[in-house]
């Protein structure tokens, strides 16, 4: 492929890592991972509601990874309420894959803007030698792309396996009993699933470019050193 498209395909390829390190982010700070409603299952047994009388006692939740709002409703008018999961939350969720789903994101950001800046590297520099071939290019997009599915992954089981939204709920409630009515993901879980998708769109840059990178092989690429062990 000649020199100019393949600037121009690391040029898109770095554009969209970048775009998904900033979607990322904004997901992370955002409360719209799940969106949902709560059904006040006490109050609706002790009157026997049934059809229109079952909706005022179905309130409203929507969190995101630190914090969201609840509306719950017990047939006297709605209580909205703001929550944090650190430190409240702690101990009533699965702490470890919470966190986890956070440390993921993390990365996910993290080697998204590294992966923007290789590209841009090859686009209109002369990489390093240790940069010598598509490997480095693979690698960073391997890495976005697994650390997105396992974002998915583990959220999915903390929502519809452990029952989060049933937990946030019912945190701190002694007279009522919550339970999940209705949940569905929202636009920032949505968000992770599109970078997923872009890096596996990048990799495929990768290979429509080739393997001719735009810089000179040097006389003694042959002899791999300490650093390229490390980076590959």
């Amino acid at each position: 492929m000649p020199a100019q498209q393949k600037k121009m395909l690391f040029c898109t390829a770095g554009v969209l890592s970048f775009a998904c390190a900033l979607g990322a982010a904004a997901a992370v700070g955002s409360q719209l991972w799940v969106r949902g409603s709560i059904l006040c299952s006490t109050g609706a047994l002790l009157v026997n509601a049934s059809g229109p009388e079952l909706h005022k006692f179905i309130g409203d939740i929507q969190y995101g990874l630190f914090s969201g709002q609840r509306v719950r409703q017990c047939g006297l008018g709605g209580r909205p309420q703001s929550f944090s999961f650190f430190p409240d939350l702690l101990r009533i969720i699965p702490a470890s894959i919470h966190v986890s789903v956070i440390l993921f994101c993390t990365v996910l950001i993290v080697f998204a803007l590294v992966a923007a800046g290789f590209f841009m590297l090859n686009a209109f520099g002369s990489p390093y030698e240790t940069l010598h071939g598509p490997v480095g290019l693979y690698l960073w997009s391997f890495i976005c792309c697994s650390c997105g599915c396992l974002i998915m992954i583990l959220f999915s089981s903390e929502v519809k396996i452990h029952h989060l939204s049933e937990k946030i709920a019912n945190f701190k409630e002694g007279t009522f009993t919550f339970k999940t009515h209705s949940e569905q993901f929202a636009n920032s879980f949505w968000t992770i699933l599109v970078c997923s998708l872009v890096h596996f769109l990048n990799a495929l840059l990768i290979r429509l470019a080739g393997f001719e990178f735009p810089f000179s092989k040097s006389k003694d690429s042959g002899t791999t050193t300490g650093a390229v062990d490390l980076m590959y």
